[in-house]
């Protein structure tokens, strides 16, 4: 391939020089500039011919660990890859691998060594395997190595360059303002050459924050980032990317200098490997987490919708979309480059920070209880006064919408739980769908109990025969919630309505229905999304809502084998049924429909 042309060069090494400067005044921008530009080129050069960029209606990501499925004494990516091409292909499109690196803790995310591959897992052989059917996210832990890195050990003995890679605050630093979810100590003491050294460890004592003050640090992760794009990598999760940067004196967490880098490495990929993909990684309050998306065009592709899990989760509770329906309406990405990241469930719990403000303290309150009585357990972070409150729940999402106790017919949980699923699937953005969740997993509290980790109850590891074995058993609940699944996907992807940044307009057609209208204008297609979230039946007329033009047309059931429907006639909903309607005959006309989000346009016009 052959080295970036001058003027394709020209706009973002302004961009990347910006950055440097923000980040490290002129002087040294300057001289850093030339090295990253040769980084750039070097590995611009190098790549083979990428997927094409973007996202599209066939766009859905499992999310998984690389040994979630077992079958000895085969590697566990080659069984994994085996998995997803027998049971996912042409129902997801990407893989989204959570770390696969050596690591000493957190069940990957201490990483080790950035540029390896866990030998327990596979080669990156086997990695480049799923890459070859599957577009492959990669997490990028760039905020904290391993206490047992190369980097830290080097650290710890006093070696240059690495004696300042990490973060050594001096004994007057005021540290008081930083935010972070957890309680233990902040900073950790270790022995050196040099004595005692307390450092910034954010999230364990084994997690060892890097020190970006340091451009050597920088330039290091920066490789590292178009390392693993050369191994397959179409996206990059920017793993717990809001503390970055710190600065005593400050809350140390989505600071100027944080979203300066984050503006470097879009750059940098622009040029090296325009068709990947940011992703960040922000479990923050909802305003805070879009901040990622910059002005649309120079920051994060995708930022992960954390604000949806414990929404969703509250309105079930209720029985009541309204709450979710009024959030619902304020999500806009600004701009056709930018898009959500929507998900409902992942290896950790479900963060009630992004709901704080939108259901009010009363109603994480009601879910930490409901969390509790249905045998999850709830994570504490320190407070801004000092004190524990509520940070995660950590429970199954299945088990957090029915008591696994309970004794409801194994068909009504599955709609419960299947409802909660289609309302992610149908929202603009690009839905990423948890293996525990695909699969139609229940919690696993012996897990808990052998590892002492309250966020093991969702990362349970499963046998493939066992799988294979209850997939093909019609009555079993993974079979149930994996053809629930399938449906939905197989229909997301036959409408061009489902477009990440097809027109998505909210309806409020009654409190207990969560109601979405999506449309794709230059395909002439639009698709409603009705979705009863409450145990009662509901009976609702959609037309006086649609405006006279869309109501008058007929339409059809996208996700079984019904005839067409007049909604201007009342249709009745069963507790928890999900009915995706799509329009029949003649062109979309511009016209307005009842309360709504207009949402991005297919061109990203608003």
């Amino acid at each position: 391939m052959a080295l970036i042309s001058s003027a394709a060069l020209e706009e973002p090494r302004a961009r990347i020089l910006q950055a440097l400067t923000r980040l490290y005044g002129s002087d040294d921008a300057e001289a850093l500039l030339p090295r990253i530009l040769d980084l750039t080129q070097r590995h611009a050069a190098a790549r083979k011919a990428p997927r094409p960029a973007g996202w599209s209606e066939h766009d859905a990501l499992l999310i998984t660990y690389a040994d979630q499925v077992r079958r000895p004494p085969d590697q566990p990516l080659h069984v994994l890859a085996d998995l997803c091409r027998v049971h996912l292909t042409g129902l997801v499109s990407g893989v989204h691998l959570l770390p696969f690196y050596p690591s000493s803790s957190d069940d990957g995310f201490s990483v080790v060594d950035y540029r390896a591959v866990d030998p327990e897992l596979g080669t990156w052989e086997a990695v480049r395997e799923i890459a070859a059917d599957f577009r492959l996210m990669f997490d990028a832990v760039i905020n904290h190595v391993s206490a047992g890195s190369a980097w830290f050990q080097g650290f710890l003995r006093g070696e240059p360059p690495y004696r300042d890679y990490f973060i050594t605050p001096a004994e007057q630093a005021d540290l008081s303002s930083v935010i972070r979810p957890r309680t233990s100590p902040l900073l950790t003491p270790f022995q050196t050459p040099f004595g005692e050294r307390r450092v910034w460890t954010t999230f364990s004592a084994d997690q060892v924050d890097l020190n970006y003050a340091n451009p050597q640090v920088l330039l290091e992760v920066l490789e590292t980032l178009l390392f693993y794009v050369s191994q397959g990598a179409g996206l990059l999760r920017m793993d717990a990317v809001a503390f970055l940067w710190k600065e005593p004196g400050t809350a140390c967490l989505h600071l100027p200098q944080t979203h300066a880098i984050l503006r470097l490495f879009r750059a940098v990929l622009d040029l090296a490997a325009p068709h990947v993909l940011l992703v960040t990684e922000t479990n923050v309050p909802h305003a805070e987490n879009v901040s990622y998306f910059g002005d649309g065009r120079g920051e994060a592709h995708m930022v992960y919708n954390f604000a949806l899990p414990p929404l969703v989760l509250d309105a079930i509770a209720r029985g009541s979309a309204g709450t979710l329906t009024q959030w619902a309406a304020t999500l806009a990405a600004p701009g056709e480059q930018t898009t959500f990241f929507n998900f409902l469930a992942s290896h950790d719990g479900i963060g009630l920070n992004p709901a704080r403000g939108l259901i009010g303290e009363d109603g994480i309150l009601a879910l930490v209880e409901r969390t509790l009585a249905n045998g999850g357990q709830v994570s504490m972070k320190q407070g801004g006064d000092g004190a524990a409150v509520p940070y995660e729940l950590n429970i199954n999402y299945f088990d957090a919408l029915s008591d696994p106790r309970s004794a409801e017919p194994l068909s009504l949980q599955v709609e419960r739980f299947m409802a909660a699923q289609a309302v992610m699937l149908c929202l603009a953005g690009v839905p990423g769908i948890y293996f525990h969740s695909l699969f139609g997993s229940r919690g696993w509290p012996e897990g808990v109990q052998a590892t002492g980790r309250a966020r093991t109850i969702n990362r349970q590891k499963l046998e493939r025969p066992e799988l294979e074995r209850e997939l093909r058993d019609p009555g079993s609940r993974r079979a149930r919630v994996f053809a629930r699944f399938a449906r939905l996907l197989r229909a997301r992807r036959a409408s061009p309505a489902f477009h990440p940044s097809a027109r998505q307009t909210l309806l409020s057609l009654d409190d207990r229905l969560f109601a979405v209208l999506r449309e794709d204008r230059q395909a002439g297609e639009a698709v409603l999304c009705l979705h009863n979230l409450s145990n009662r039946r509901v009976t609702a007329v959609p037309g006086p809502f649609l405006g006279g033009e869309r109501a008058g047309h007929p339409w059809r059931e996208l996700t079984s084998e019904a005839g067409s429907l007049d909604l201007r006639r009342a249709i009745e909903f069963e507790p928890y049924q999900v009915r995706w309607l799509q329009r029949q005959g003649g062109p979309i006309v511009a016209e307005e429909a009842g309360p709504h989000s207009p949402g991005p346009a297919r061109d990203g016009t608003q």
